[in-house]
């Protein structure tokens, strides 16, 4: 017969999920500074230490939007990338290597390149959003469908573009379009950490709507909270966050929906004070862990990117799997 948790004893138990999730990425951290150090320690842990920075700003980013974007559309298998967030970027790359040339975008300031994108991609998912949330109870319907369709017509419009690109050209925006984490540029990656604090911080305020606003339109409206502002201010957080990432890194498809679930999963609780600080580590240990993994025992072979999008799609499909059985 299985004991009944308390409140007190369920907090006890989640704070030591964090603290061990927390011992856990410092390790990896810790390792992925030091192991296999060879020549100058400064240089080595300076550029280990950029690298471990970008991915700490990627892994919040991406795990904070994940859980929001779930949170408003009530559904755990939803990602802000079903909306083609990241099939954008890679039209966005695509068109400009066509229309101006990989040397010209390679050689392009990178802030340059890094606000172009994160505007573009901004403006998509805030325009998008506003103007499809909060109209009819079936919005969540018409966000995915629209969202399939946008996706589609993106990848479709990227072949088309793709196949006029010179062979040689083709081979340069291939490097473009996987997420590296070895070429970050240092103000980028300042920036981003700013935009993200800033974002993650407006978010913390909302928790307790957001909390509210999980069990449902009507059931938040009927306590007061205001459904209609807290979803477009979650929202615009999202796109804000899924732009920053992606403009940075590229695009880590299923990450959010790893470490999202993964997240509640551990901690037994769907409240996002318990959540986000859970699946932000999660993300860390992950990239960080597999960063580790991909250049000790793959030697650069791969990419962070695929190794991430193959366990998170068994992820996925293991969702899709049990979600008619909940």
């Amino acid at each position: 017969m299985t004991a009944v948790l308390t409140g007190p004893q369920r907090a006890t138990r989640r704070r030591r999920t964090l603290l061990v999730l927390g011992v856990l990425t410092l390790a990896v951290v810790a390792a992925y500074l030091t192991v296999d150090v060879t020549g100058s320690w400064g240089y080595a842990l300076q550029q280990r230490g950029r690298r471990l920075a970008a991915m700490a700003v990627v892994a919040v980013a991406v795990a904070v939007s994940t859980v929001l974007f779930q949170t408003v559309t009530n559904n755990r298998i939803l990602t802000p990338e079903i909306m083609g967030f990241d099939r954008l970027f890679v039209l966005i790359q695509t068109v400009g290597v066509f229309v101006l040339g990989a040397a010209t975008v390679t050689t392009t300031d990178p802030r340059l390149r890094f606000a172009v994108e994160v505007v573009v991609l901004i403006g998509f998912g805030a325009v998008l959003y506003r103007s499809l949330f909060g109209r009819t109870e079936r919005d969540v319907y018409v966000l995915v469908l629209l969202g399939v369709v946008l996706g589609s017509t993106f990848t479709s419009l990227t072949l088309l573009v793709s196949r006029l690109i010179d062979p040689n050209e083709f081979l340069t925006l291939q490097d473009l379009l996987f997420a590296s984490f070895t070429s970050v540029d240092r103000q980028m990656l300042a920036l981003s950490a700013v935009l993200v604090a800033l974002v993650t911080l407006g978010v913390w305020r909302l928790l307790p709507r957001l909390d509210v606003v999980a069990l449902g339109r009507d059931t938040a409206v009927g306590l007061g909270v205001e459904h209609r502002r807290v979803v477009d201010r979650a929202l615009l957080a999202v796109a804000v966050l899924v732009a920053v990432a992606t403009a940075l890194v590229g695009p880590i498809t299923f990450l959010g929906l790893l470490v999202a679930n993964l997240a509640r999963q551990l901690l037994g609780t769907h409240r996002h004070a318990w959540v986000l600080p859970g699946a932000a580590l999660l993300a860390v240990l992950a990239l960080a862990g597999g960063q580790l993994v991909l250049e000790q025992l793959f030697g650069f072979n791969s990419s962070l990117s695929v190794m991430v999008n193959f366990v998170g799609g068994i992820v996925f499909i293991a969702l899709l799997i049990r979600e008619p059985r909940q």
